[in-house]
């Protein structure tokens, strides 16, 4: 276990009832990492001042999926179809993320993650892709969350297709939200047919860097090229 590297998952937030809320994450997370070996923990949202303290105690850091970055972080008003957001939990990632960075930790951003990644260094949102992507495909599969539902295509020369050993994959898609205009330090590596940014990289991050928008993780235990990205994402925390 020693040899193990622990790897941080942030937190959502989940309610039942006044008896039952509290810090979630997806199963397939935990498993994913577990399964390249890898000792997954949790990290709830709570104070800025302990992002520093939990980013230094894991030797990577998984942004996970979760309610949608509340626009005035990229300096928006709120579209129509906006869903839940949770600002408290917005800042206390951006500072995680700030703080990881800075430690030279392993990133890799998944779903709501490569969406805070892109609005954490100064880009933008799409705040419903139904609404603003004239033409857009379907991008919030209504079928179990581990079958495949769309085409994906790897930028040449990319970190993911090397990672990945293909030119086009296909993927899972359970998001309404997407990144629009990139900041500055990040490049596309993957997009959906209707030109839907679905993979980024940084550009002069020295270490393992990745943002997803599909969810690998519910995919990693049946599909061996997903798998590839948390073998590699591990094979770095180490």
């Amino acid at each position: 276990m020693a040899n193990k590297p622990v790897i941080g998952i942030t937190g959502a937030y989940v309610f039942h009832n006044k008896f039952m809320e509290g810090t979630y994450v997806h199963h397939d997370y935990q498993k994913a990492i577990a399964a390249n070996g890898g000792i997954p923990i949790i990290l709830p949202f709570l104070e800025e001042n302990l992002a520093e303290e939990m980013a230094e105690q894991c030797d990577a850091i998984l942004f996970s999926g979760g309610e949608d970055i509340d626009p005035k972080f990229y300096g928006q008003d709120p579209h129509q179809k906006l869903a839940a957001t949770i600002p408290l939990r917005d800042k206390w990632e951006i500072a995680l993320l700030e703080k990881a960075m800075k430690k030279k930790k392993p990133i890799l951003a998944i779903c709501r993650g490569i969406q805070l990644l892109n609005v954490a260094l100064g880009g933008t949102l799409i705040q419903d892709i139904p609404s603003d992507v004239k033409g857009s495909i379907k991008h919030s599969q209504t079928v179990n969350r581990s079958w495949d539902s769309h085409w994906v295509i790897l930028e040449k020369g990319s970190r993911l297709e090397t990672i990945l050993q293909a030119k086009k994959i296909r993927v899972n898609s359970l998001h309404h939200q997407a990144v629009d205009h990139l900041a500055e330090s990040l490049r596309v590596t993957a997009t959906s047919s209707d030109g839907i940014i679905e993979a980024v990289e940084h550009t002069y991050y020295e270490h393992f860097l990745l943002g997803i928008q599909w969810h690998p993780e519910s995919m990693a235990a049946t599909d061996e090229t997903m798998n590839k990205i948390f073998a590699e994402f591990i094979k770095n925390a180490k």
